[in-house]
């Protein structure tokens, strides 16, 4: 397969690489989130709740929750994001015409803690550098002709 992307898909992988960056962001915050959850649930055997008769916030084992478990919340949020995360890193995969292995990278940065946060600066700036490598050749082989 040929490097880089191809000039007809470089509008679309600018549009995929910013709903990345805002993707990375997100899916990494709810990533940490989920590793204090899961550090509270299995170190002290407590899950975060929410609303309950304790307060606003409070540690509670799992079978005394009466009000809203933010533990089971922050799992199934931080799953969805994730879900979207590999959507665009799909995306970027096939528009930047990355190896596959680029592409499982990339997709641990949605359960690698603080791994997306690196990722969120060094895919787009990767692929921007691959969009003005293609631009060039574009323009040289316009040239030619």
């Amino acid at each position: 397969m040929p490097e880089g992307p191809r000039p007809a898909d470089i509008p679309r992988l600018r549009t995929a690489v910013k709903v990345y960056k805002v993707s990375s962001i997100i899916t990494g915050t709810f990533l940490l989130l989920l590793v204090v959850m899961m550090v509270l649930r299995y170190a002290f055997l407590v899950d975060i709740e929410l609303g309950g008769p304790d307060g606003l916030l409070a540690l509670t084992y799992k079978e005394q929750i009466v009000g809203v478990n933010l533990s089971i919340a922050i799992l199934t949020v931080h799953g969805w994001l994730y879900v979207l995360y590999l959507a665009c890193d799909l995306v970027m995969w096939r528009l930047a015409r990355y190896s596959f292995a680029r592409f499982l990278f990339i997709a641990l940065g949605g359960v690698v803690p603080l791994l997306s946060f690196f990722l969120e600066r060094r895919v787009p700036r990767d692929i921007e550098r691959r969009i003005a490598a293609a631009e060039r050749a574009g323009e040289r082989q316009a040239m030619a002709s």
